[in-house]
C-alpha cells in the first residue's frame, strides 16, 4: 500500500545512491591520488589541463561544475606545487588565465595508470559502466542547460 510519505523514504531516492556512490568512489581514488599528492578535486582539474593546457577560471569552473569559492583554493594549491600558473588576462584584467606547467605536464605520466587501477576496484560490467556514464552525462547536460538559461527547478 502506497502512503503519502513514500516519496520521503531514503530507499525511494535517486539522489541518495548517487551521493553514496560518488563519495565511495572518491574514497577509493584516495590511495592512488595520495601517490601523486593530489586530492580528487585537484586531479579532475589537472585532467582538464592535460587536455586543454590553458583555460580561464570561469570556463574551468563551468567544466567541473565548481564555483570560484571552491576552485580558488584548489588552483592555489596546484600553483604552489608548481603544476599550473595563474595570471590575469592582458585583454581583460577580470579574467584569470590558468596554464599547465612542464612539471604539471610531467605529472600526467604518473597519473595515467590511475583510471585502470580505479576500474579494477569496481565490479561493474563495461556495458553497465557505459550506460551509467551516458545517463549521468544526460543529467549533467540538463543541469548545464538549466544554468545557461538562468532556469532551474521552479518552486511551487
Amino acid at each position: 500500500m502506497s502512503g503519502k510519505y513514500d516519496s520521503l523514504r531514503l530507499e525511494n531516492q535517486l539522489c541518495f545512491p548517487l551521493y553514496a556512490c560518488s563519495k565511495e568512489i572518491v574514497r577509493r581514488y584516495k590511495p592512488f591520488l595520495d601517490e601523486i599528492d593530489l586530492t580528487y578535486t585537484q586531479y579532475i582539474a589537472m585532467m582538464v589541463f592535460w587536455e586543454c593546457h590553458e583555460m580561464n577560471v570561469k570556463e574551468l569552473g563551468k567544466k567541473l561544475f565548481l564555483d570560484s569559492g571552491t576552485l580558488t583554493p584548489v588552483l592555489k594549491k596546484l600553483e604552489a606545487k608548481g603544476y599550473i600558473t595563474r595570471e590575469r588576462s592582458k585583454d581583460d584584467e577580470r579574467n584569470l588565465i590558468v596554464r599547465i606547467t612542464e612539471k604539471g605536464e610531467d605529472l600526467k605520466e604518473h597519473a595515467c595508470s590511475i583510471p585502470a587501477r580505479m576500474a579494477s576496484c569496481l565490479t561493474l560490467e563495461r556495458e553497465d559502466a557505459v550506460a551509467l556514464k551516458n545517463i549521468l552525462d544526460k543529467l549533467m547536460l540538463q543541469f548545464d542547460q538549466n544554468e545557461d538559461s538562468g532556469g532551474g527547478c521552479s518552486v511551487v
